[in-house]
């Protein structure tokens, strides 16, 4: 049998490949980018061939880098689903939810007592990350994300809210919006978001002045300080919205996303990844008679 590099080299191309960059491969590693480009380097010459084209600014595959990425996603993909249905306490460990942060923390997080009294049994362990998913650098059972970047094929994927987006604002500050004469809050996280509902709605404020954030969480938090206008999910504000803390002054928009729980194997025949999914269900189900109640959601132009 031909010798195998080692797993850490290997781990750490495929999580270079995957994510185009040795930093973000760093990050979700937990290990510094030297470490990945020394990786990566020893790895290239044990093989003898470039695995990388770093002429360009976001590091592309060669095509024999191609090669060795679809074996070696796949086989830690096999892995790591092998290695978790050995264990023998994977009936008792937690349920693993990655969830956006925003979403996480203003929806998820404010409902998850009602969650846990009603599943008493299920140890429900929710972590924060966001783009594309990673079932096999770290054990997880599925993912909430915005169905905003390409879905694996091979993924079992079931939407559960639309994504529905509009400004929100301290009641203070809704006569400024009105007039044009604001500080509109950006989350770098999405950045377009200003230009999307303005796109959708015919809004345009060509003299309001701009303040940035790096997520939605802190521009709900800052526009609940009275800083400014701050466009944001629906579900992220629904809470500070309903105790009047903020006021929606144009209403909302469907934006054309979904939010979206992805798993790895199948999640209407897996007891626990169900009832998880059915619960999503009910909460964005509320969330929609809410809205049909209290604020318009405008179709799209």
């Amino acid at each position: 049998m031909t010798p195998l590099p080692s797993l850490d080299a290997l781990k750490a191309f495929e999580a270079a490949a995957r994510l185009g960059s040795f930093s973000r491969a760093a990050a979700e590693l937990h290990v510094t980018h030297g470490a990945i480009s020394r990786h990566v380097a020893n790895l290239e010459r044990q093989l003898g061939v470039a695995l990388f084209d770093r002429a360009h600014r976001r590091v592309a595959l060669t095509p024999a880098g191609r090669i060795l990425f679809e074996a070696t996603h796949d086989g830690l993909a096999t892995i790591s689903s092998a290695v978790a249905r050995l264990r023998p306490d994977a009936a008792r460990r937690p349920f693993v939810v990655s969830c956006e942060r925003s979403l996480a923390m203003k929806w998820i997080i404010p409902r998850l007592s009602e969650f846990q009294d009603e599943n008493p049994g299920l140890r429900l362990h929710l972590s924060t990350g966001g783009g594309s998913v990673e079932f096999a650098g770290e054990y997880l059972d599925v993912a909430i994300r915005r169905a905003d970047f390409p879905l694996n094929p091979a993924w079992h994927i079931e939407n559960f809210m639309a994504e529905r987006i509009g400004p929100v604002c301290h009641p203070k500050v809704a006569e400024a919006f009105k007039q044009g004469t604001f500080v509109a809050l950006h989350t770098t996280s999405r950045p377009s978001a200003w230009s999307d509902w303005g796109g959708r709605t015919g809004h345009d404020f060509p003299q309001r002045q701009d303040q940035y954030f790096d997520h939605f969480f802190l521009c709900v938090e800052a526009a609940i300080a009275g800083l400014g206008v701050a466009v944001v999910p629906l579900a992220i504000a629904i809470d500070e919205l309903e105790t009047g803390r903020l006021v929606a002054p144009a209403g909302f928009v469907a934006d054309g996303t979904k939010y979206c729980l992805i798993a790895e194997t199948e999640i209407n025949t897996d007891p626990r990844k169900a009832t998880f999914l059915k619960w999503l269900q009910k909460k964005a189900n509320e969330l929609d008679y809410r809205v049909a109640h209290s604020w318009p959601v405008f179709p799209q132009n």
